[in-house]
């Protein structure tokens, strides 16, 4: 899983620099590890699902990976996991199933922090909630910015820069300034 974070963190930074190509092949790579440690992984390893998902999000290719990860969880996990609901949360926005999006973000908010701000963003994203979103993706990037850094010290934040990729086709967008984030266009 560790390669995989660190192909994805090389995707952020190439999409920090403004290089979109760079972006997608690194998130490509970093999506192909994911589900590699997927695999490999004993059952319950949600996390992996989640950065394959968010990486495949932020590749442009999120639809695509949605049923592999729906498939991946039960649904009883998915009602009872917060890491589950949350791979299952990104995949249903990812396919435009808002509804299934907020049943899934409410699962979440029995996780850790962490999680409990995503699924706000989550929850008002598949709402439409445009003050409610630009809250919650602000508290999302400010948590990554008190951090500064991810997992293995590769500073980026995943998360709110795929929630702003699911936002776009909705109409909404946080334009949260952060040196963590692409600049908005």
């Amino acid at each position: 899983m560790l390669e995989a974070i660190a192909r994805e963190g090389e995707g952020h930074r190439a999409a920090l620099r403004g290089d979109a190509v760079g972006a997608r092949v690194a998130y490509g790579r970093a999506i192909e590890s994911y589900r590699a440690s997927w695999e490999a992984a004993p059952p319950e390893a949600y996390g992996r699902l989640i950065g394959m998902l968010k990486a495949s999000v932020l590749a442009g290719a999120g639809a695509e990976d949605a049923a592999y990860a729906r498939a991946a969880i039960s649904d009883e996990a998915a009602a009872s996991s917060p890491a589950a609901a949350y791979a299952r949360a990104i995949a249903a926005l990812a396919t435009g199933d808002d509804e299934s999006a907020a049943r899934h973000a409410a699962v979440m908010h029995d996780g850790s922090d962490a999680f409990q701000r995503a699924a706000a963003a989550i929850e008002a994203l598949a709402a439409r909630d445009a003050g409610a979103y630009r809250g919650a993706v602000t508290a999302v990037v400010r948590d990554f910015e008190a951090r500064d850094e991810h997992l293995t010290g590769v500073a980026f934040a995943d998360t709110a820069a795929m929630l702003e990729t699911l936002a776009a086709p909705r109409g909404l967008d946080a334009r949260v300034a952060s040196g963590l984030l692409p600049p908005v266009a």
